[in-house]
């Protein structure tokens, strides 16, 4: 089974995005041990538009994003799949949405390149679908050390 599907939404399907993905996509399930579960991530890339609309839809906040997390399960749910009470069914751990133009202009405005910046997105979206977040000081120091590990794991560096 892949542990993702890839759908585009206004813009077109390009095979580099697809192999970047389902790399950083198989490392992270592989390092948090979700390669042996029934669990994929559906990820959209899409437009600056209709990011912006599904930000206001679901987040209520009226501008464009980067990329958004829909996550399908709390975390202490997931922690439960982990200790063996696996689902039986093949299920979503969650959706991930990003805007590739946004990653192409962050890519230029950090000076790295493409494919570090969405390798980045699709590991931050998820985290969060893994119940991780950046809002504090304290929450950061947990997610950011994971997210670096996968990168270099893939050896997709600044």
């Amino acid at each position: 089974m892949k542990n993702c599907i890839i759908e585009y939404l206004n813009i077109a399907e390009n095979k580099e995005y697809n192999n970047i993905i389902n790399n950083v996509v198989d490392e992270c399930f592989k390092e948090e041990k979700l390669d042996t579960t029934n669990l994929y991530i559906s990820i959209t890339l899409t437009d600056p538009k209709e990011i912006r609309n599904l930000n206001n839809e679901y987040r209520h906040i009226d501008k464009e994003t980067d990329v958004l997390s829909f996550p399908m399960f709390e975390k202490s749910e997931i922690e439960n799949i982990l200790q063996g009470k696996c689902i039986e069914v093949q299920d979503v751990l969650g959706d991930i949405i990003i805007s590739i133009p946004k990653v192409e202009e962050q890519a230029k405005e950090y000076g790295h390149s493409f494919e570090r910046e969405l390798a980045y997105m699709v590991v931050h979206g998820f985290y969060h679908l893994m119940g991780y977040d950046h809002i504090t000081e304290e929450d950061k120091i947990l997610m950011r050390p994971k997210e670096e590990k996968i990168l270099n794991a893939l050896n997709i560096l600044r």
